[in-house]
């Protein structure tokens, strides 16, 4: 199964890029991969389509592991970053910078993680001071679903506070969207997942443990405290950095981890969900930006946010019926 997660990805990273608005051959690909200059292609292909593609990918792969992480080790389905405030903090942080300081490009995206790491730590900080094992896991959900309220009402407040103009930009970057991708985002985001794609392979095994609750875990010689931090850390991390690089792409961090346990028949694996974020994202950018145009916007595009929002809306419902049926959720 992880093995075709793996060729999905692949095939949808190449429709991507060879097909939608404007299409190339496969041997084109290949020939401006190895420098040939085709008028009109070169440009397109090479300084938005791939780098597109890319960003979406690393962008999934990213919000997959996060929401997979907190939901593992909380042993609840709606710890993901995007429910519990971690993308809310981010969301807040960016537009300040863009209404109160008037930043643009980077500087957003630094503003975004470094709101994604203070609203965590305040988060954790706060569910702490009992702990976050067993029921007072909870605890740290409902935490994290208070600050994201309040972050919500922050980001309310500063978008009545500023000019149309500045409003339209923080709105399609709090929708989520790969319209700004290119080869400097997308390198800064793959050298992220190079520091930290070794620190999630080094957690996993507490990881596992953690999920079986903090005694088991202790007795398979986790040290519960240390390893929960770590995991906490990497994750938001992981959010940070996929949030500032496309904004906050709402329902990824959410639906990968679970999808991936379905797929799998129940048993939990961070490479399943990393497969199913990248999916996610490259199957929605495809369609919202192509498909959805074609048939019902008439040519116009929308962010990939907007897609996977309207997927996670409905999941999210679901869980939620089917947790408190079932006396789960919190």
């Amino acid at each position: 199964m992880v093995a075709g997660l793996g060729a999905a990805v692949v095939v949808l990273f190449f429709v991507n890029v060879l097909l939608g608005s404007y299409t190339v051959t496969i041997p084109d690909f290949f020939r401006l991969l190895g420098g040939a200059d085709i008028p009109g292609a070169s440009f397109i292909v090479m300084e938005n389509k791939l780098p597109r593609a890319v960003t979406g990918t690393l962008i999934g792969v990213a919000f997959g592991l996060a929401g997979a992480i907190f939901q593992t080790m909380l042993r609840n389905p709606l710890a993901s970053p995007d429910i519990i405030g971690i993308s809310y903090g981010a969301s807040a942080s960016a537009v300040a910078a863009m209404v109160i300081f008037g930043l643009t490009g980077v500087a957003v995206s630094a503003a975004a993680m470094i709101g994604a790491l203070v609203i965590a730590l305040l988060i954790y900080l706060v569910s702490h001071r009992s702990g976050v094992s067993g029921g007072a896991s909870a605890r740290l959900i409902l935490i994290g679903i208070g600050f994201a309220a309040i972050m919500q009402a922050v980001v309310g407040y500063l978008m009545t506070r500023t000019d149309i103009r500045t409003a339209q930009g923080a709105l399609v970057w709090l929708n989520g969207s790969l319209n700004s991708s290119n080869w400097d985002r997308a390198a800064v985001l793959a050298a992220s997942l190079v520091l930290l794609l070794p620190a999630v392979a080094m957690l996993s095994r507490s990881l596992r443990g953690l999920e079986m609750g903090d005694d088991a875990a202790a007795g398979l010689g986790v040290r519960v405290g240390p390893a929960r931090l770590g995991l906490v850390v990497t994750a938001v991390l992981l959010a940070a950095v996929a949030t500032a690089a496309a904004g906050p792409v709402a329902f990824v961090a959410f639906l990968a981890g679970p999808i991936a346990r379905r797929l799998l028949g129940g048993a939990g694996s961070l490479v399943a969900a990393a497969g199913v974020g990248a999916v996610i994202v490259l199957a929605a950018d495809f369609a919202a930006a192509n498909l959805i145009p074609m048939f019902l916007t008439n040519g116009t595009a929308l962010p990939v946010g907007v897609v996977t929002g309207a997927l996670g809306a409905p999941f999210l419902l679901w869980l939620l019926v089917t947790t408190n049926r079932v006396g789960r959720g919190g």
